[in-house]
């Protein structure tokens, strides 16, 4: 027991400090949002748009507007570029809390996540318990998201819990994009989580069918009669991301 003990001393604390001390490194591979720097774009140009597997750059009058929910954040769009005009940044901060806030056009911010309501902040702002839902997805999005339950992220610490039923949930987490055989499981486990109660859609596959969109078996993402209060997106959003997101959402990230 006195060797246990001695170890654990030893070792410290492993949970990271954020969001009160700085992010967490992250590693080089990371890509953020998408950049275009439209002072090198070739007029008639779109190169970047037809290599784009999901549809997600749009070019019109020479103008471009990219849509994060589609974005699979691949370099495909990049490497189409014959002027190197598009670019990744290292901004991990990305969920917004409306659909719309996710198209941008090229110089345009991005409208990060606010918080709840106050009624709302008061119900689940210390306390949020939540059904992880995985409604056709790869297991990409629904790994990351289990890294924040481990030692080092410790989600818990937060007040965030994943519990095993909606009956037990104060919301869903849903990752996937849907397919028709999870249409009525998601709704069945909608229609369970008990009023008032929120949706959170965490990947390309949730917000909008990501690399399946428009395919016969796939609803694009939660269906539009289940109103989404969070979106995060990316393919797959890195933990740091979804826990930005939700933190912003219960208004719990300290102000710098």
């Amino acid at each position: 027991m006195f060797d246990i003990l001695a170890a654990r001393w030893k070792q410290g604390a492993r949970t990271m400090g954020y969001p009160n001390a700085a992010a967490p490194e992250l590693p080089g591979h990371f890509r953020g949002r998408p950049i275009f720097d439209v002072s090198r774009c070739p007029t008639g140009c779109d190169a970047c748009a037809k290599a784009c597997p999901t549809q997600a750059i749009g070019i019109e009058g020479g103008k471009v507007t990219l849509d994060l929910g589609r974005c699979l954040f691949c370099t495909d769009c990049a490497e189409a570029c014959p002027e190197q005009a598009v670019s990744y940044s290292r901004d991990y901060r990305l969920a917004v809390r409306q659909r719309e806030n996710l198209v941008l056009g090229p110089e345009q911010e991005l409208v990060l996540a606010a918080q709840l309501n106050e009624k709302l902040r008061s119900l689940f702002g210390r306390s949020l318990r939540l059904r992880q839902v995985s409604a056709g997805g790869c297991n990409a999005c629904e790994a990351d998201v289990n890294v924040l339950t481990t030692i080092g992220w410790d989600l818990s610490r937060f007040g965030i819990d994943f519990v095993a039923s909606p009956r037990h949930a104060d919301g869903l987490l849903i990752t996937g994009a849907v397919s028709k055989n999870m249409r009525g499981a998601l709704r069945k486990a909608y229609d369970a989580v008990p009023e008032p109660k929120i949706v959170i859609a965490v990947g390309a596959c949730a917000i909008s069918g990501g690399p399946y969109i428009g395919h016969a078996e796939v609803d694009n993402g939660v269906p539009a009669e289940i109103p989404v209060d969070l979106y995060v997106p990316g393919c797959p959003p890195h933990p740091l991301t979804i826990l930005d997101g939700l933190l912003r959402l219960l208004g719990r990230l300290p102000e710098r």
